[in-house]
């Protein structure tokens, strides 16, 4: 074993291997920055142009590249962008939360109303689609009775990504870690639940306690713009129910059979596609395809950095000073920067090939709840703070972390002393 982390980088590898690891460099700056400066590429565009550059350079097959992705993952991810344009097209989020609003609740009884259906909703479905769904609904909702829609819309965020994190399929970086872990879904389940549920108590006392905001409404010469509700579907039973039904089943089979998920979530999905009210065009318009081709470019480029050996030997050298990535500590403390440097995605890609079935709960739970530190630290964040601005008010970064620091360091301290 090297004394030092420099020593080792400096030995045994061919000017290839630095080629890559300068493309591994790069596509992880682009996962930092959200793109590559004075270049028209978001964070899936630098992933699919890295892959590319990996696959000419290194001589790697297009058969090895698809050998790299993990396709599972992929299906399951693909499937369930489905299933919740089915819910989104039939109007069912936006319905739910105008149910909530309609309800006869104090500020904070309808402020815990909305974490807890946020939360539950992104349990079973999509964190970002419910963001996207819920949004322009609560930012409506807090103006007409008179509330500072900030923590609102902070708190709806927080409560996608802290709910996301109860199953395998609440957000991608979960499903990833189920996939490849194999992790049983019961279980895992099992043993997120309380955390999390937990974790929504905690931010729900934060926004009624904390200092952060004011009960009285701060923009009420705020007025949301005219187009936005014009966007909103409109309720149709048949179609939720439809969607309902077969997110419904998918959850039994989940919990209750060892049949493969990511099957069970393609014929889901190919349920809902055939409707003789919903042209399929329509639905696939909402699938995510910039997500898909991100995690694909991210398996191909994490593939061909692994084959350098530089990973597993930084993790060797790390053990040998005493930080095993399976203690909870280290995980903790590298799960959460690595989320908040290169989104929770990318940071769950590189940590997964160094950890165990056992890591799994501890890597899924850390890094989605580090999500709500930064605004930048989840899409779920940037879909609430995008659609708010849209409509004339503005979530800064400060404003978030206000909110965001917090919950998060709280959120973490509960799930240290519960995993421990």
């Amino acid at each position: 074993m090297t004394s030092s982390l420099p020593q080792f980088i400096a030995l045994g590898h061919p000017p290839l291997d630095w080629a890559i690891v300068a493309i591994f460099a790069t596509v992880y700056l682009g996962m930092f920055l959200g793109g590559l400066p004075r270049l028209k590429l978001d964070r899936s565009g630098v992933a699919l142009l890295g892959a590319i550059a990996v696959i000419a350079l290194s001589g790697m097959s297009v058969e090895d590249a698809a050998r790299a992705v993990d396709l599972p993952t992929i299906v399951l991810l693909f499937a369930f962008m489905v299933v919740s344009a089915q819910m989104r097209l039939g109007g069912f989020y936006g319905a739910v939360t105008r149910r909530v609003g309609a309800m006869p609740l104090s500020r904070n009884g309808l402020l815990a109303a909305l974490i807890v259906v946020s939360g539950a909703l992104s349990a079973v479905f999509s964190n970002d689609i419910v963001c996207l769904a819920m949004t322009p609904v609560v930012l409506r909702l807090c103006l007409r009775r008179g509330f500072d829609p900030l923590p609102f819309l902070i708190g709806l965020a927080c409560a996608a990504n802290l709910g996301s994190a109860a199953t395998l399929i609440g957000n991608p970086q979960n499903m990833l870690i189920g996939s490849v872990l194999q992790l049983s879904f019961a279980a895992y389940l099992r043993q997120a639940i309380v955390p999390v549920s937990l974790s929504l108590l905690l931010l729900w006392l934060w926004l009624v306690y904390g200092p952060q905001s004011p009960p009285a409404a701060s923009n009420a010469g705020l007025a949301p713009a005219p187009h936005a509700a014009d966007e909103d579907p409109p309720f149709d039973a048949f179609q939720t129910a439809k969607g309902l039904l077969v997110a419904g089943a998918l959850m039994l089979i989940f919990l209750f059979t060892d049949w493969p998920r990511d099957v069970s979530a393609l014929v889901g999905a190919a349920v809902l596609l055939l409707s003789r009210r919903l042209h399929s065009a329509h639905v696939m318009g909402y699938v995510d395809w910039q997500l898909l081709l991100l995690f694909i470019g991210l398996f191909i480029v994490n593939h061909a950095f692994e084959g350098t050996g530089l990973a597993a030997q930084a993790v060797a050298w790390l053990a040998g000073h005493g930080l095993h990535l399976s203690d909870p500590g280290v995980l903790l403390v590298v799960g959460v920067t690595l989320s908040n440097l290169v989104s929770n995605v990318p940071a769950v890609m590189l940590l997964l090939p160094h950890l165990d079935r056992d890591a799994g709960l501890m890597l899924a739970l850390f890094s989605t709840f580090a999500g709500n530190l930064l605004l930048v630290g989840s899409m779920a964040n940037l879909i609430v703070a995008d659609l708010a601005r849209q409509d004339g008010l503005e979530i800064s970064w400060r404003q978030h972390l206000r909110i965001g620091l917090p919950v998060t360091c709280g959120t973490l301290l509960l799930l240290w002393v519960w995993l421990k």
